[in-house]
């Protein structure tokens, strides 16, 4: 039979454990990420209002708005690489991070 790990020893382990998974996954999710805003920027572009609704979804994400009150010229604007897109898109442009 096995030794008993103590228990802080235990809950060390598995923090350690998850801290390398979150690294590895955050990595994986980013590009993830680049890819769809790719996918669904190649979709505004091409396709007309109304549009699917993954690409709702991902406008209303991106635009920091309900669908709703998104009008086509802001989706083309933000599918041609215009303003920044989120919140924390904003914070990081006035702070000067993009």
């Amino acid at each position: 039979m096995a030794t008993r790990m103590s228990t802080r020893r235990r809950m060390d382990r598995i923090r350690d454990k998850m801290a390398a998974s979150r690294t590895v996954n955050g990595e994986l999710k980013r590009k993830e990420s680049a890819r769809r805003d790719a996918r669904m920027s190649d979709l505004v572009k091409n396709g007309n209002h109304p549009y699917t609704p993954a690409v709702q979804s991902w406008l209303s994400t991106k635009l920091d708005k309900p669908f709703r009150q998104v009008t086509e010229s802001e989706a083309k604007e933000l599918a041609s690489g215009g303003k920044p897109t989120t919140l924390l898109g904003k914070v990081a442009a006035a702070v000067g991070l993009r």
